[in-house]
């Protein structure tokens, strides 16, 4: 399976947007747009307004990755957006996970489930025969920049031995100091998607559409041994 590349918006400049977005549509296979309340999270990140707009012009897959406390206030309105796939944090859903995944899945959109890193694998184990979309936390959740934790790679060779194991069918997406440094040991371990924020795509001073080209050439050259 080819990598996929799914851009943080939250780490993008907003001072030229459109431009940027259209850049990022060639050069990256998704958008990853964080909504963080304050609370959940200790920040503020991106709206649901600014990903409607997101959507009037682009016609990118977009992945909502929900840093709230209480998730389910924001689900009908992303339903109605049109979004890919709503992504929920296990540490918040613990009284109404079935509830949540199938109002999101009967709309038509991929469910998705977060964990964070102190989160073990097990606790999601009645729910990973429905998840589309696995994105394990390899920093703690908030900021962008941040140190990888390597004892995240087990848990990631865990999910994807058990993937294999019962024929599950969701995608592993890792969030979280994704770059050069880091991109071979997801890849083998077995992260098929990747959020690349800082680390791997907008901590430069290229143009977007020189840095996703960059970017790939890093992951190629990282885990091919190059």
């Amino acid at each position: 399976m080819k990598p996929i590349f799914s851009a943080s918006l939250m780490c993008m400049s907003f001072l030229n947007v459109e431009k940027d977005l259209h850049a990022l549509s060639k050069g990256c296979n998704m958008f990853h747009a964080d909504v963080m309340d304050g609370h959940f999270a200790k920040n503020l990140s991106l709206s649901p307004d600014f990903i409607r707009d997101v959507k009037s012009v682009s016609n990118m897959p977009i992945d909502v990755h929900l840093m709230v406390e209480n998730p389910e206030q924001y689900i009908e309105t992303l339903i109605e957006i049109g979004v890919d796939y709503i992504s929920l944090h296990l540490e918040t859903i613990n009284v109404n996970a079935f509830r949540l995944m199938r109002k999101i899945k009967e709309a038509g959109v991929g469910f998705g489930l977060v964990m964070n890193p102190a989160t073990p694998l097990e606790a999601a184990q009645h729910l990973l025969s429905v998840v589309d979309l696995l994105t394990i936390m390899t920093v703690d959740v908030g900021y962008a920049g941040q140190a990888f934790i390597p004892q995240m790679l087990d848990k990631i060779k865990k999910a994807n031995d058990l993937k294999k194991k019962y024929e599950y069918s969701f995608i592993i997406q890792v969030d979280g100091a994704c770059g050069p440094k880091t991109y071979n040991f997801l890849w083998q371990a077995g992260a098929v998607s990747f959020v690349v924020g800082t680390s791997g795509l907008f901590g430069r001073r290229n143009t977007i559409s020189a840095s996703c080209a960059l970017m790939r050439e890093e992951f190629t050259a990282a885990v091919e041994g190059r």
